[in-house]
């Protein structure tokens, strides 16, 4: 019996590699970098499978090419990179890779929360630069960020994370989101539900870990940079375009605001040019998962659906539900 073809995008664990290639047949883009538009249009005619990250986007084209492509596996907790529409009127099954990254993606909210608070980055690249401690004492003032207010945009599971890491900070969490939690919970975790705006002006710390959806692109934009404090700092680990970075930038300009954090951008791989020149913002490279822990759970993960799908099982984190009611002999291409 022939073993199902799959392609891999992108170089990941060796164990979960391992176990792929024991069952089924593999093309692997062993590297580091997004495989090209022109090559995955190529490679993905002939897979029953394909396992990709959320570098590559996978839309109506591709999706085309895919003529007996089974199951997307995405290593990723974001998942609007995949046209799910598309997928699930071709027939195709969509997995994600959930839960595994709430915690490792708090702490890098946290990390950049506090650099971006304290002038660590700007610190770093002076004393570097100087060789020597010889600023003075009215050099890179930062702000506290023990005692203030943290607003939560988004109180799914790494929302949550984010705010119980709050409680050692002894501060404030105000959190507005489209399902509020129960008194009992806000309770547990000293939270406090508000309406948007408000949160807006009462934030010190202002937070974002929401899907992007048609709702959510350029939630913040410059009606809501104009409602923060002066002070205020934002801090994106969810979706780039949950963010409007032209007027981000703007409102970084004009002291609306007085820094931001951003692990996610509007056009990835592109970085706005005016980010990169403001020093007052921390930029990483989209590795809210990047621990070797995390990173190694995530592939194994999304190996697994993979395969649960291939094999006519119902993967575990099936986005699409749907697709399985449908007579998977004749699917809608």
């Amino acid at each position: 019996m022939m073993k199902p073809v799959v392609l891999v995008t992108r170089r990941f664990d060796e164990e979960a590699l391992s176990k792929l290639r024991g069952n089924c047949q593999v093309f692997y883009h062993d590297e580091d970098r997004p495989l090209s538009r022109e090559r995955l249009l190529e490679e993905v005619r002939e897979v029953q499978g394909l396992i990709c990250t959320v570098s590559e986007r996978i839309d109506g084209e591709i999706l085309g090419r895919a003529g007996r492509l089974q199951v997307i596996s995405t290593v990723s907790v974001g998942f609007d990179h995949i046209d799910l529409q598309e997928a699930t009127r071709c027939g195709v099954m969509v997995t994600y890779t959930p839960d595994v990254l709430t915690e490792t993606t708090a702490d890098l909210t946290w990390a950049l929360l506090l650099a971006t608070a304290r002038r660590v980055v700007e610190g770093d690249r002076k004393v570097r630069e100087r060789g020597s401690l010889d600023g003075t004492i009215m050099e890179f003032l930062g702000c506290d960020v023990h005692g203030r207010t943290l607003g939560i945009v988004g109180m799914g599971r790494i929302g949550r994370a984010v705010a119980r890491r709050a409680m050692g900070f002894s501060m404030k969490v105000l959190y507005f989101s489209r399902r509020r939690l129960s008194l009992e919970e806000e309770r547990s975790m000293g939270l406090q539900w508000t309406d948007w705006i408000p949160l807006l002006e009462s934030s010190d710390f202002l937070t974002l870990h929401v899907p992007l959806t048609p709702e959510t692109h350029h939630l913040i934009s410059g009606p809501e940079l104009a409602r923060m404090k002066g002070e205020a700092i934002l801090i994106n680990t969810s979706r780039g375009p949950v963010v409007d970075e032209e007027a981000l930038c703007q409102a970084l300009l004009r002291g609306q605001i007085s820094g931001a954090g951003l692990d996610v951008y509007e056009r990835e791989p592109e970085v706005h040019e005016g980010l990169k020149r403001l020093p007052q913002v921390v930029l990483t490279p989209h590795i809210g998962s990047a621990t070797r822990r995390t990173r190694r759970r995530m592939t194994q993960r999304a190996v697994e659906n993979c395969l649960q799908a291939l094999a006519g099982q119902r993967p575990v984190d099936l986005l699409n539900p749907e697709v399985l009611e449908r007579d998977r002999e004749a699917p809608l291409r």
